[in-house]
Parts: structure tokens; sequence; C-alpha cells
């Protein structure tokens, strides 16, 4: 037989983080004395409504005279229950009424029992609909008594029946039942079916023929069911998270026919849980006599599953914020009044000049159209048949001199268009808001886990792309053209469409300036090492450890998606929200988690390969654990962009580059060289090449965006990073005095005198080779005159002048 074992439903230092949480104070003593009160007013309700039937029209006169002490009512709750009765009955909706007896006793449970109070959203609004259609529909049938259906009931009534009539008025409350009944009950002609279906199969017996007597035994299969209530091997996990079942305890264990025995309980049972039957192996029988089990089992499971998801709810991440506001889009300024305008004559201007200039080289077009988009017009032209594409191709420089115009680039031909296109830049170009692409539908109603709202296309289409699908994008392009902008949109499409709950951000700044406003936002969005001050990373001696420990949390999460046996974070957040997972086996919520580096040049000059590792095995391996990057550099060299990483980062932004090595560099064509800057783009995720403006949003609007969010509640710190603890450096710091150099105190004097703790210095000073400086220095770290390695950086020196070296020395001595 089957145990059911239960752990506590709820998570106690949840609730007592959830009543921290509370800017109310409402604590639970609050909630039991408050639903207490509730559940007696709704029994002092239930007394006033039945004594209104039975009392109500000697209280009429009474009701009046409230005020009046003397005035004698007979209502069971006094003048007020008199007051209440006529109030919600008489001058309210009837009968119906009853059903507020339902919801204040129900509302009251739940708060002293200390359920979520979310789940009676959906009792109210269902019993608050029935109360209005039984009111009208009582009053529709019984006119003559007006306490059935109440005056609202009569009123709505008379009121449909003035504008719809008789017929209409019952059509409509027969669909309002329908409603009801579709929804609120579940009843569909699928469940009606079924529910005869099982009665016939449970109330029908199955004789089985004992071939040794050639009698039938007359047991009816009910009786010998392995029924699922009976759960003493079905371990039920209900603390909120996780359930299983063991499977075995449903498989059926009788050998024998003289094994089975009556079960009183069985029966009764059995119209609850589909019975299984059991094979019976008879001895000297023919073997191929088997009855076997029905393959109901895995239906029962979902069906069991299916009804404690239910209870519980899926569990909400956000709960902790769950005040949190998204910031409003009037946050943002719209830098644009009228949208785009179409100059008819520059573009008539440039069409005939594009014309001209093939014609001259004997290249006939048959076909011209123009797009006009933000700051790029797009001339779509059809060559006459026989011309090569490749002479077009070739004439780039030609048409841009006859058109006077910076950033010619011909598409030959546009993927799936049997066109050619030319982009030729506007004179007056219109700068793309990042309110205009914000607010559009097609961000808002972006289906994706991490929309990024960038620009807009040559057509004027806003241009939405998921991170998630990328997995991470590489940013390049000259100074001062859009990078910063660039990264403040992407950070700022998040900002408005993910929750803290749901995503978390690493930045790394090393020019301290550009990331320094979403500071603010560190305990909503920011994550960080525990040992950090500052969320924001501008010491790439930090970015190390940091991208290091990114690596842990990567290891970690695959280690979750291994036992919970999903392969993405979404199917592994799935499964968690629907309480399959329990947190006592270390599971939890995962978040998305985005690196973002402004500057990774400058990370590779000062640190090189112990960022480029770690940098490369997050790209390779971070997609399905959602952790994905996000990498700016103004320098698109090959040491800098190496092809380790190029083959990670399928999906690229191209601002304006100098020379066409260096757009090949970065999306491996050119065209990056022949963009027009501020903010022009090209992007590609490892297939078609798309030209974008990228959306212009200003420090200020930053600001205030930030200032939004950090002003609400925001958890007690940032997202905390496991730590990461680094391989010895190889320095024995317990290096013994005996063994330390003889120019160790006069190399100890030079280093504090000048203050700069570094191997050439000795060697200049000392006149040493490169090994023996190095020696030196190491000694001078583990006797902690100096600090420890960083990078490019020189030494810091931890003595200060020569009477604190010398009182170092002294103090040595002594010991």
């Amino acid at each position: 037989m089957a145990k059911i074992k239960k752990t506590a439903p709820l998570d106690k230092k949840n609730d007592a983080k959830a009543e921290g949480n509370n800017p109310l104070k409402i604590t639970k003593q609050h909630k039991i004395g408050f639903g207490s009160l509730l559940v007696l007013f709704s029994i002092a309700l239930l007394f006033a409504f039945i004594s209104f039937f039975i009392y109500g029209q000697q209280d009429q006169s009474a009701v009046r005279e409230l005020t009046n002490r003397a005035e004698i009512v007979h209502n069971w709750l006094g003048k007020f229950g008199a007051f209440l009765a006529d109030l919600l009955i008489y001058r309210g909706f009837g009968i119906a009424a009853f059903i507020f007896v339902r919801l204040f006793f129900l509302t009251g449970i739940y708060m002293v029992l200390g359920i979520s109070l979310g789940k009676l959203k959906n009792i109210w609004f269902w019993d608050l609909f029935v109360i209005i259609i039984l009111s009208v529909l009582f009053g529709f049938f019984a006119t003559s008594a007006p306490e059935l259906g109440g005056t609202v009931g009569y009123e709505l009534n008379l009121f449909l029946q003035d504008y719809i009539g008789k017929t209409g008025t019952l059509l409509i409350l027969l669909f309002g039942l329908i409603i009801y009944i579709i929804f609120k009950i579940k009843l569909s002609p699928e469940s009606i079916q079924s529910f005869f279906d099982t009665t016939k199969k449970e109330m029908k017996a199955i004789p089985i023929t004992n071939p040794l007597n050639n009698s039938k035994s007359g047991y009816n299969l009910e009786e010998f069911a392995v029924v699922e209530d009976e759960l003493d091997d079905i371990h039920l996990k209900t603390n909120g998270s996780q359930f299983e079942i063991n499977k075995e305890a449903l498989k059926p264990t009788i050998s024998n026919s003289s094994d089975i025995k009556r079960d009183p309980v069985a029966k009764p049972l059995a119209m609850q849980v589909t019975p299984v039957a059991i094979p019976e192996v008879i001895s000297n029988a023919d073997e191929s006599f088997v009855i076997e089990s029905a393959p109901e089992e895995d239906i029962i499971e979902e069906n069991l599953a299916s009804r404690l998801v239910a209870d519980f709810g899926l569990f909400d991440p956000t709960l902790d914020l769950s005040n949190y506001k998204f910031p409003t889009i009037d946050l943002l300024k719209e830098y644009s009044t009228g949208g785009i305008t179409i100059n008819q004559e520059e573009l008539e201007e440039n069409k005939n000049r594009i014309v001209d200039t093939l014609r001259n080289y004997k290249i006939e077009i048959a076909q011209i159209k123009a797009t006009v988009g933000p700051s790029v017009t797009l001339y779509e032209i059809v060559p006459e048949a026989g011309i090569r594409i490749s002479k077009i191709k070739s004439l780039e420089d030609d048409i841009a001199l006859s058109l006077s115009a910076l950033g010619i680039r011909i598409i030959a031909p546009i993927p799936g268009k049997g066109t050619i296109g030319i982009e030729v830049p506007n004179k007056n170009p219109t700068m793309v808001s990042m309110k205009s692409v914000i607010g559009s539908a097609k961000f808002q109603e972006a289906e994706m886990e991490l929309p990024i709202a960038l620009g807009k296309t040559i057509s004027n289409e806003t241009f939405v792309v998921d991170l998630a699908k990328m997995p991470h994008l590489l940013m390049a392009g000259a100074t001062g053209q859009g990078k910063s902008v660039g990264l403040n949109a992407v950070l700022t499409s998040l900002l408005y469409k993910k929750h803290p709950a749901e995503v978390k951000f690493v930045l790394v700044d090393p020019k301290k300036v550009e990331l320094t406003l979403f500071n603010k936002i560190e305990r909503h969005y920011l994550a960080k090492l525990p040992d950090m001050d500052d969320a924001i990373i501008t010491d790439n001696a930090k970015v190390v450890n940091t991208l290091n420990s990114l690596c842990v949390e990567m290891d970690n999460r695959y280690s979750l998606l291994k036992d919970a046996m999903v392969r993405n974070i979404k199917e592994y957040n799935d499964k968690f929200k629907a309480r399959k997972l329990n947190p006592e086996n270390g599971h939890r919520f995962l978040p998305y988690i985005v690196l973002v580096v402004d500057e990774f040049a400058d990370l590779i000059m000062t640190a090189g390969k112990e960022v480029e590792v770690p940098i490369a095995r997050l790209a390779q391996l971070a997609r399905a654990i959602g952790i994905h990057l996000i990498i700016a550099t103004q320098r698109p060299s090959v040491n800098v962009i190496t092809g380790l990483i190029k083959a990670n980062f399928p999906a690229r932004i191209a601002f304006r580059v100098t020379s066409k090595i260096d757009s090949r560099t970065i999306l491996d064509t050119q065209g990056a060289d022949q963009l027009i800057g501020r903010g022009d783009m090209l992007y590609t995720n490892g297939n078609d090449v798309v030209r974008v403006q990228c959306a212009f949003i200003d420090t200020p609007e930053v600001e205030k965006i930030t200032d939004f969010i950090g002003s609400q509640k925001a958890y007690a710190t940032a997202y905390l990073l496991p730590e990461f603890v680094g391989e010895e450096s190889g320095i024995n710091l317990d290096m013994d005095i005996s063994d330390r150099d003889t120019l160790f105190r006069e190399a100890a004097e030079i280093i504090v005198n000048a203050q700069q703790g570094s191997a050439s210095l000795l060697q200049r000073k000392l006149k040493l080779g490169y090994n023996r400086a190095g020696r030196l220095i190491d000694q001078l770290e583990a006797a902690g005159i100096v600090g420890p390695f960083e990078g490019s950086k020189a030494r810091s020196v931890n003595i200060l002048d020569m009477s604190s070296l010398d009182q170092f020395f002294n103090n040595e001595q002594n010991n």
C-alpha cells in the first residue's frame, strides 16, 4: 500500500522575507485578526438575511427610523441587520445577495490560513458576475416577489426590456449563464461524454474465467484495483515547489489468483481514480491468458499534477518586488516632430544622376524606385537584360562622385529581391528617438525573451531583435560613431520590458564615465561579486575575477539544468514556476545575466589571455543557461577581435569605420566604411546585412529612467555572483628571511624612495638581469613591501618612507 509523505507546504523563510519587505508592516497577527472579523461578519450577515425573509415586512418601517431607539425590530441582528438585509436584498440584488456571505467567509478564511489573496480575484469576479445575472433573472420571472430579484434586478430587467424586449432580455440572461458555465464550471460536451463513459466503465464488472474449473470468479475489477488514493509510496512533496509520484507504487505485485483479496475500500475510491486492472497468472494454465493493465497510469499522474499546480499556483519570481513599476514612456524625449520629410526634388535629382551615370557606362535601367528612410534613401534599380551585376558594383565611387554624397553603398543584389540597391544619404537626416521605437507596437508586442529595439531601418520600420537568439553581440566602430549610445539603447530596451527579477546586468566600464548612471539601479538590476563595493566595474584588474565568476555561475547553472533534466534556461524556469523543482535541492529561479563591456580593446591590452579565455568559454557555452555577452570596442583589429571571439559572436553591429579592412574584420564584408556616422550602422546575425539608424537616447533621458527605477523599493543588495578563488600565484609568501637576495634591503630602499614597484626599475638602478630583478620583486611582495601584480600597472608600495622601512627591518630582527 502507498502512503503520502508531505513536507511543509510553505517556506517560513520566504514568509519572513515577505513580511520584512511589506512597507505597511502588516503582520500575520493583523491578517488573522481581520480575517476572523470577516468570517464572523459573514455569519452575522447570513443570520440577517435569513431573518429578513421571516420578519422583513414587519421591519420595513423600522429600517426608515434607525435613529429612533424606541423602534422595535425583529431581525436577529437588530437594526443593523435589518438595514443590511434591506440594503443588499430588497434595495440590492435580492436572493442572490446570499453569495456575499460566501465571499466574505472565503476572504476571511484565506487571511486566517495565510493563503495568497491573489487567488480570490477569480472567485470575486465570477461571484459578482453571477450575482448580477441571478438578480436580473429573478427580476424577470418573479415580478410579483420583488425581494427575490431586488431593486437592482427589477430595474435592470425593465431597462433591458425597454430596449431589446422580453425575448432579447431572456437571450442575454441565457448567454450570461452559458458564459458562467463554460468559463467557471468549465463544462463542455467532451467533459459530459467522458463523465458518462467513465461511469459506464466503473459500473461494469469484468468476469474472469478460471480455466481450472471453467467457472466465473465473479470478481468485479473495481474490487482488486490499485487505487491511487491510497498513496503509501506516492511521495507527495508539497512544499510549494515539487511533487513526485513513485510509479513503482502503482505496479501490481499479485502473481496468483489466490492472492487476490477483496478490498472494502477499493470500490468507493474507484469512483475517483480510474482503476488499473492487474494481470492474473495462473499456474498450469495457458500462458497466453493474461489480462493486460489499462494504459492510464501516465494520464492519472498528469491530472494529479495539474490539480496540485492549480492548488498552489504558479511560482511568481516578481513577488519580492510586486509593486515595481516599469518606467513610463514619457521619461523619454521626442526629438523629431513630423516624422520623415520627403524632399521630392532631392529624390528626383538623385534618380536622374544615378540613371545618367549608369548610362555613361552603357548600363540601361528598366525600372527604379526609392524608399525613404530616416537618414538614408534606398534606390532599387532593375537593369536591362544582359547587364552584369559586377559592372554596376564597380561603379560605386563614380556614383558617389556624381551625387556629391558621402556613404554611397551598393547592394548587388538585394537578398530576396531581383533588384540592385543603391543607398544614398539624405541631405537632411531625421533623428530616430528612443521614444519612437520603445512606443512602437512592434516592440511593445514583441514575443521575445530579451527584446532590444535598436532603431529604424531604411523602410522606416522599427528594428527589434532578441538578444536570447543572437546569443551574443559584438559592437565595433570608430570613436564618436555611436557605440555608447547603442549600448544605452540596448540597456534601456531591457529596462522597459523585463522585471528586475528576470534580468541582471554585469557592467564593465573602463572609461569610468559611460555607464556610471546605472549605479542608481544597483539593487534592482545589477550583479556583482560579494566583495566588490561598486557594481559597475571600472578597474580592469577586477574584470578577470568577474569573468571567472561568471564561468563558475555558468557551471553551477548547467548542473541545475542537468538535475532538472532540461536543456535550456527557459525550460528550467518554466518547470520551476510550475513548482516541479525543489528549492531544498538547490533549485532557484534563474534570471538572465547580460555582460556588457564598453571597451574591450583596453581589457585585451591590460589582461590579454586572462580575459580572452573566460570570454571565449562564456561565448561558447553560456547561451543555454541565459548568460549573454555584449562587447563594444573602438579598435576592430584582429588582435582584439580574434578568430576565437568572432566564431562565437554571429550577431555583430558595425558603426562607421575608417577602412574596408576594419569593416571586414567586424562583418566579414565591406560596407561599414561607407556609413555616414551619427548612429548609422550595419547589423548582421550571420546572414543578411541590415542598415539601421540607431535610436538616440541622451544622458538626461538615461538619468530620468534610472532615477525612476532607483526611487522604488529594491532588493536588499545587488545580485551576488559566486565567489571565485584563483589559482596560487606560485610565490611563497612565507619565504624564509635567510633565502633573501643579498641586494634585498638595497632593492627595498630603491622601491620605497621611488614609490614604484617594478622589476624594470631594479634592473636600471642595480644593473641586474630580468630574472634576478623579478625574484627580488617576488621577495618584496612576500615581505609585504610591495603589493600584488596588477597587469600593466606598477605594483603598489605599502611602505611610504625610509623611516617606516627602517622600522620594518628592526621589527623583523626583533622577531
